[in-house]
């Protein structure tokens, strides 16, 4: 079954001089992929990953570009125009995004950038993009894990703290009280579950939970120490945000760890920063 707006492999079962064609199957038969997409070396029966979407023309095409988001994901797109059905935003491909007005919760400018959520119009079947992200997200039960990691993108900055989207499909929250450094709408995230609640709602923490952070950020930080020589300029006297821009945690989390690494002599402390127990 062809996914139009995702990446597909399909077959090669024509050749002709402007490009070859892949089976579409029967819903939409053979699909042209243009010459300059080819792969050099490409044969009738061959394999090829290939997005399926409308050209300019309104046309089924193939296409071995890759877009900057697919069916179904979200992403931060820069506005190249304003028209008056909707704005256009580019998505890393010949034919621009269109994000029209009834899909925009604010109007949007050129020049500027959005966080988009990318989805298949039912009554158009062209792919679209809409900034009216909660119509996509809860729409199937959540199954997660206490402690499960997930990728999140940040849709929306509240009182309380950071509103994500879970694996482009649940909402969360990451509590400000909880965020070391500067996060930004767009920004994308490895994150975990920290609480189910019985409302339904997903509590999120940007370091495992528990032992689990201590273990993976004593990994990091030999891993780091290793990368550059033995030796990094920061120790438990460091700032916050400076251990944040390093390690993505906490000042006491990082201490605690430190303190462990020191005392299993992995590493020493010193003025200048820690140093490597080879």
């Amino acid at each position: 079954m062809i996914k139009i707006g995702q990446l597909n492999t399909l077959t090669v079962v024509k050749e002709v001089d402007f490009g070859v064609f892949v089976d579409g199957g029967e819903d939409y038969g053979n699909i042209l992929l243009p010459k300059r997409y080819v792969p050099k070396g490409t044969r009738i029966g061959d394999d090829l990953e290939v997005f399926i979407y409308f050209d300019s023309q309104d046309e089924i095409i193939a296409t071995t570009e890759k877009p900057l988001a697919q069916v179904g994901q979200f992403a931060k797109l820069n506005c190249i125009s304003t028209t008056p059905v909707g704005a256009f935003l580019n998505w890393g491909l010949p034919k621009d995004l269109l994000v029209p007005f009834s899909e925009q919760r604010f109007k949007m400018q050129e020049g500027h950038s959005y966080l988009v959520y990318l989805y298949l119009d039912k009554a158009s079947g062209r792919i679209v993009g809409t900034t009216k992200f909660n119509k996509f997200l809860d729409k199937t039960p959540a199954r997660y894990e206490k402690g499960e990691q997930v990728h999140v993108t940040i849709v929306e900055e509240t009182e309380l703290g950071y509103k994500c989207a879970i694996n482009d499909a649940h909402s969360g929250l990451l509590f400000k009280s909880e965020v070391f450094g500067k996060l930004f709408v767009g920004k994308n995230l490895r994150a975990y579950v920290k609480q189910m609640r019985e409302d339904g709602k997903i509590d999120l923490s940007l370091q495992k939970l528990g032992r689990g952070k201590m273990d993976d950020l004593s990994e990091k930080v030999l891993h780091t120490l290793e990368l550059k020589g033995g030796f990094l300029p920061v120790n438990d006297k460091s700032s916050p945000d400076v251990i944040f821009e390093l390690f993505r945690t906490s000042k006491a989390t990082f201490k605690k760890t430190i303190g462990s690494l020191y005392k299993e002599r992995r590493i020493r402390i010193e003025r200048d920063g820690i140093h490597l127990i080879k």
